[in-house]
């Protein structure tokens, strides 16, 4: 039996929303914002220290960051490593039921991260007209 395959070895949850968020190039903060109200940078940061997370955060986070909640519950580094090694010349890989096209994922990931990042920048300044609003009152 080889090292991948050490059936006692438990995925940690928290830790590989971690690495997608990361994947991502979301910050701890965006991810708290998706959340809603009683979510902050810290709270975001204890979730990711937890190996096992309740199913309904899992869902919430996995829709979230755009990725199957399964790949969440199941990626194990050392397999994943394995698995992109031995089939790095299709320039795809099988992850369980998951096929990943590294180029395809990269374009609709980044198309993602810009229409957050939108969002994010009109919600700014829509902020921004608020207060203006507020000032002109004074």
């Amino acid at each position: 039996m080889s090292h991948f395959d050490t059936p006692d070895k438990k995925v940690h949850q928290g830790r590989n929303i971690k690495r997608f968020r990361e994947m991502l190039g979301i910050k701890q903060e965006a991810l708290a914002y998706e959340l809603g109200d009683d979510w902050n940078q810290k709270k975001v940061s204890l979730l990711e220290q937890r190996e096992t997370i309740e199913t309904n955060i899992l869902t919430q986070v996995a829709a979230i960051l755009k990725v199957p909640v399964e790949a969440i519950e199941n990626l194990d580094e050392d397999k994943a490593i394995n698995i992109i090694a031995s089939t790095f010349n299709d320039n795809a890989f099988n992850y369980g039921t998951i096929t990943f096209h590294p180029i395809d994922k990269l374009v609709q990931l980044h198309e993602e991260k810009i229409a957050l990042y939108e969002r994010m920048l009109k919600e700014k300044d829509d902020m921004m007209a608020r207060l203006e609003k507020l000032i002109e009152k004074k």
